[in-house]
């Protein structure tokens, strides 16, 4: 079973990216959930939510913590929580920041092999396909890059149907750049 913490702030739509997360497993074929944590509920406020995949019934409903993987939608989360407690030794984590790994979080790309911390500017993306700081659809085209356990289609499918229309092909769109960005990462290119 494939385990994801999902980290951002009130209104950055971390609990849609969880969904969307598991809708996108489920049209690939997998058994998949999400499901929100909520402390206080405003604008801004820390928000965690979570995502299971797997080939079969899941039956367990616990918050994760021992993630397999942990996508961080809000950069200023780095200082103000430890969004990377109990990941795996083995785990991917997926930063939105137009800044390297490297440079944020040098303790922990030194602790998880090389090439499992990514970073990615997801809110960029947003803004120019969307309008909006909507980093949901980059940063789950993102992990699906980094770890290559969804398809990019099925995380561009899963918003539009989602979200028909223009609000839907925006959102395949800011998706189309971050797996570009993460591959080409990964295949030896610079954060550009």
């Amino acid at each position: 079973m494939l385990q994801i913490r999902l980290h951002g702030r009130g209104g950055q739509g971390v609990v849609t990216a969880a969904e969307m997360l598991s809708l996108a497993a489920f049209l690939e074929g997998h058994y998949a959930q999400a499901f929100p944590s909520f402390g206080s509920e405003r604008t801004g406020a820390p928000v965690v939510a979570y995502a299971r995949i797997d080939d079969k019934e899941i039956r367990t409903h616990e918050p994760i913590l021992a993630p397999d993987t942990v996508v961080v939608q809000d950069r200023t989360l780095l200082t103000a929580l430890d969004v990377f407690a109990g990941i795996s030794p083995t785990g991917y984590a997926v930063i939105n920041s137009a800044d390297p790994a490297e440079q944020i979080v040098p303790e922990l790309c030194a602790r998880l092999p090389k090439g499992h911390v990514l970073t990615v500017p997801a809110t960029d993306f947003a803004m120019q396909k969307i309008g909006r700081p909507l980093p949901g659809a980059p940063m789950l085209a993102a992990m699906a890059a980094a770890t290559g356990v969804l398809k990019l289609e099925s995380v561009q499918k899963s918003f539009q149907s989602r979200y028909p229309g223009k609000v839907g092909d925006a959102n395949a769109e800011t998706a189309a750049l971050a797996y570009e960005y993460i591959m080409n990462v990964k295949n030896g290119g610079s954060h550009a």
